[in-house]
């Protein structure tokens, strides 16, 4: 009986090791790497619902943020839509239109007056008029890249429109509004 005890306390022994090798091992391969770090991130504006104190705040993804203070300087572009939607989302063309707007290079914020849905997808006019045809919101940032391109182009000193909705080949038109001043 005490041998028989012996090797049960035995095969006991080397369970538990081998458990506490099998944990330690788990532990240095897969998890001593993976560190969990709480991190929040606050909702950007990048257009505007309304106007005045009725103003409400839209998100490059096309959520209504009620709670989220307007900037005050640069203005954001307005979006042409009275009341927010219900369930606090953009859907259609106005999200293909806060989609692009999300997407605009930080220089080129503060020159952008509104957006609109027209036959040709999404535009967004300039504040000195230039008018900026991007189609839908797919490559959003490769179109606002060949747009900022064109823009500071020094060889062309005025413009209607640029059409980037084939980002690999910008097109211009017209000579009736001058370009934005270099930020």
């Amino acid at each position: 009986m005490a041998r028989r005890l012996e090797a049960v306390s035995r095969r006991l022994l080397v369970s538990v090791a081998l458990g506490v090798v099998v944990a330690v091992a788990g532990w240095y391969f897969l998890v001593r790497d993976t560190v969990v770090s709480p991190r929040v991130e606050a909702p950007v504006a990048t257009a505007v619902l309304g106007s005045g104190e009725e103003a409400l705040a839209v998100t490059g993804e096309g959520a209504v943020v009620a709670w989220l203070p307007l900037p005050a300087e640069p203005e954001l572009p307005q979006l042409p839509l009275v009341a927010p939607p219900k369930g606090g989302r953009l859907a259609g063309p106005m999200l293909e239109q806060a989609r692009i707007l999300g997407a605009a290079p930080e220089a080129l914020r503060p020159y952008l007056a509104r957006s609109y849905y027209g036959e040709s997808g999404v535009g967004v006019e300039l504040t000195t008029g230039v008018e900026l045809r991007f189609g839908d919101a797919t490559q959003a940032r490769r179109k606002w890249e060949a747009a900022a391109a064109v823009l500071a182009d020094p060889s062309i000193e005025a413009l209607d429109y640029v059409n980037v909705t084939a980002p690999a080949r910008p097109t211009i038109g017209g000579s009736g509004h001058t370009l934005p001043p270099p930020p």
